[in-house]
């Protein structure tokens, strides 16, 4: 096993792209040092990304937020800029692990080791949140939801590693939120998840929506017609059950010890009634 620290992202592109074997990107490690104990992987070459300038930084500009992909969860939790603007996407990066576990871990890597139960995922997708990519041929940026393919697997390309998370300034009267069902009070994954992300119109209305549900098919689902039901309402209860239904119809849930489909389903659409209320309270309606 090759260990390599590189001091540049190009740098750590060309030895991802020119490697054979396995490879891996390490970062806060909670994931990938995990599978190695437990005998799941076994890499060629692992490329430790910490040391680059940048990738441990909390980005703000005029366009929004740049969270580099070394940037413990814990610090996203420091960032009072961050949270006053994207609350549900701190509150769901807050939720991984133990505090010593968010010392470490990523939000860039919680995205790419593809579990659909991640718990930052499904609020970085309500988010509109994107993915800035670097590889062997250049930058490309592309939606959070574009990188998970399937359990374990990304749409990345050999060589490729994301540099970081974007997401744009809110809008006014904009809010989000995140919640999640597990067995226990904390350190568990989802059973099943959701996250919302409104605007308002000057009347309280909603003007835009995104609604995504995790934990609840191989890749977290971005639920279009769940938006469309919340666009132009208040969120009476009428519109409310409507999102519950469209939620729990659009999941794809498999059935385990911790979860049947069936229940999976209903918590589904109680999340997203939930999640969306709080959002809308965030964003001043009333």
């Amino acid at each position: 096993m090759r260990y390599i620290r590189p001091h540049s992202l190009e740098e750590a592109a060309g030895l991802l792209a020119g490697s054979t074997g396995t490879a891996a990107i390490l970062a806060g490690g909670s994931d990938l040092l995990v599978r190695m104990k437990g005998g799941f992987i076994e890499p060629d070459l692992i490329v430790d990304i910490k040391a680059i300038d940048g990738l441990g930084e909390i980005r703000e500009t005029a366009e929004g937020f740049s969270i580099g992909a070394a940037v413990p969860c814990a610090l996203m939790g420091e960032s009072a800029a961050l949270k006053r603007e994207w609350p549900g996407v701190v509150e769901a990066a807050r939720l991984i692990g133990s505090k010593q576990v968010q010392g470490r871990c990523t939000i860039v890597g919680n995205l790419c080791n593809a579990s659909p139960a991640a718990d930052s995922v499904p609020a970085l997708v309500a988010a509109g949140a994107r993915a800035l990519i670097i590889g062997p041929g250049g930058r490309r940026t592309i939606p959070v939801e574009a990188v998970p393919t399937a359990p374990g697997k990304t749409s990345l390309a050999k060589g490729e590693i994301i540099e970081a998370i974007l997401l744009d300034r809110r809008a006014p009267r904009s809010g989000d939120a995140y919640l999640r069902f597990i067995p226990r009070t904390e350190m568990d994954i989802a059973v099943v998840s959701a996250g919302v992300n409104l605007t308002l119109d000057e009347q309280g209305a909603v003007e835009s929506a995104r609604v995504a549900v995790g934990a609840a098919a191989p890749t977290v689902l971005l639920v279009e017609e769940a938006a469309e039901v919340l666009i132009g309402s208040k969120l009476d209860d009428a519109t409310l059950e409507r999102l519950a239904k469209v939620c729990s119809g659009a999941c794809r849930p498999i059935d385990d010890k911790r979860g049947t489909v069936e229940f999976r389903r209903k918590v589904a659409g109680v999340l997203a009634r939930r999640a969306a209320t709080t959002a809308y309270a965030r964003a001043g309606g009333k």
